[in-house]
């Protein structure tokens, strides 16, 4: 009789680790609502950096809740927040992460108020609507939700909100793993990094981050001889560098194919249509001439997909000269360049020398804040197939295991071991080049879309964490 009485037990546990029903639903996206609002509205912009308005409020309101939150600050206004939920131990702990700071903003352009959280039309208006306080609180109703409902776990839950993801990864994602790693420590974890997708209004697929490309930067430096402006000079290192720029920009560094990206393409040739599929499935084929053809095309017309194929050039600035009848000595030029994750840095750097041809510009790999190498998060997994699954019965559609031509913290988490899925609520495709995309000027939300996040973000943590 009693183990008759534990198995229904159970059995009532995990129909109630499910995400509330109608008659729960409105104070759910009531909640969802209150403190995302109260969240936008904080400037948390970085730089300068302040968190601590954010860390603070969701410190309170877990710790209202019974749950056992703290603060670790490598500086007193760049403050993390943690907060874990304990299971049983069966399982590695499963981490859910959103950074609290924001890109600046120039509120001249905005039509709302980039700290108001305005709604309108469907839509809640402001800073970090989409990048990412959609994620931070999606992660702090999902560790309500678990409490509230007493959920069963086999793993430990935790809830990391970092501060400095937008450039200052020193105070926020580094100090966590290179200080405080065993708090995050955990087999899986769920961030920023997807979306799903909607165009014209409907549905198209899903994207999940399982792996990402590396920022570096590369600077080109043209020497010459200076002199007057009126005598043109063979040797003008303006002249140098703008034929060594041009020449990297014409330069297409070689196709390189991983896990991620042959089921990426593989996939979206299957809701694709007919001529779109056959390049998809062509870049990915073992005809190099057809590979080439829809490489050329993505280069042209889809430079996101060309981006996906190999490290990637853009040039970005250049500084030369500080007199109009002054020929500089000297001229330079910086390049933003996304590894690929497998790239040999030494052999790229010195076909791109090949590739410029000139001693009079030297190329060398430059400074910058740059993400470990990483591992790929396997789409085998039971994380993989639990955010698939969701997938399908929340939003009904393709997932789409993504390379992300972006940078996230979440790198530093894979160079750790962890295997990491990036994640995301519906945006529109016109969203973008219509300026209300992350870090535009009118960055906006779906308020429907927002609630439907929070739900499916509740089942996947449910499916991987609770008692079984």
């Amino acid at each position: 009789m009693r183990n008759a009485l534990l198995v229904i037990a159970l059995a009532v546990a995990t129909a109630t680790a499910q995400t509330p029903q109608s008659s729960d639903a409105s104070k759910l996206d009531e909640e969802t609502l209150r403190h995302f609002q109260a969240l936008v509205r904080m400037d948390t912009s970085d730089p300068p950096g302040n968190e601590q308005p954010a860390a603070g409020y969701l410190k309170k309101v877990l710790e209202a809740d019974g749950i056992p939150t703290e603060i670790l600050a490598l500086e007193p206004r760049r403050p993390n927040v943690v907060a874990r939920l304990k299971g049983s131990g069966r399982e590695r702990p499963l981490l859910i992460m959103g950074h609290s700071d924001v890109v600046n903003v120039d509120p001249k352009k905005w039509t709302h108020p980039p700290f108001s959280a305005t709604r309108e039309d469907g839509y809640i208006y402001g800073r970090g609507t989409v990048d990412d306080k959609d994620n931070l609180v999606a992660g702090l109703m999902v560790m309500l939700m678990l409490k509230r409902q007493n959920v069963p776990l086999d793993r430990d839950v935790i809830f990391l909100a970092e501060s400095g993801e937008e450039g200052s990864t020193r105070v926020g994602i580094q100090f966590m793993t290179g200080q405080h790693f065993p708090k995050i420590d955990a087999e899986y974890c769920l961030a920023e990094g997807g979306s799903v997708s909607r165009a014209g209004g409907q549905i198209t697929f899903a994207a999940v981050q399982t792996l990402e490309k590396i920022p570096r930067a590369i600077e080109l430096t043209a020497r010459g001889i200076s002199g007057h402006g009126s005598v043109p000079l063979q040797s003008n290192a303006v002249v140098h560098l703008a034929a060594a720029v041009a020449k990297v920009g014409a330069w297409k560094p070689q196709i390189r194919l991983n896990d991620t990206t042959r089921a990426y393409f593989k996939r979206l040739a299957s809701i694709s249509s007919s001529a779109d599929a056959k390049r998809y499935l062509d870049v990915i084929g073992a005809d190099a001439a057809a590979a080439t053809v829809a490489d050329d095309h993505f280069l042209h017309s889809e430079p996101r997909h060309a981006s996906m194929l190999r490290t990637s050039v853009s040039p970005t600035i250049i500084q030369a000269g500080y007199r109009i009848n002054v020929i500089p000595s000297e001229a330079k030029a910086t390049l933003d360049v996304r590894t690929h994750p497998d790239e040999n840095l030494d052999g790229f750097l010195a076909e791109m020398k090949k590739v410029i041809n000139d001693p009079a510009v030297d190329a060398a790999w430059g400074a910058r804040d740059v993400r470990p190498p990483s591992g790929t998060a396997k789409l085998d997994s039971n994380g993989f197939k639990a955010i698939e699954a969701n997938v399908t019965k929340h939003y009904k559609t393709l997932t789409l295991p993504t390379m992300s031509t972006g940078a996230t913290d979440m790198a530093y988490l894979r160079a750790k071991g962890l295997q990491c899925f990036g994640i995301g609520p519906v945006t529109d495709a016109e969203d973008g080049p219509k300026g209300f995309g992350a870090h535009s000027d009118q960055e906006r939300i779906l308020e429907a879309e927002l609630y439907r996040f929070v739900r499916f973000h509740y089942d996947i943590v449910a499916d991987l964490a609770r008692a079984k």
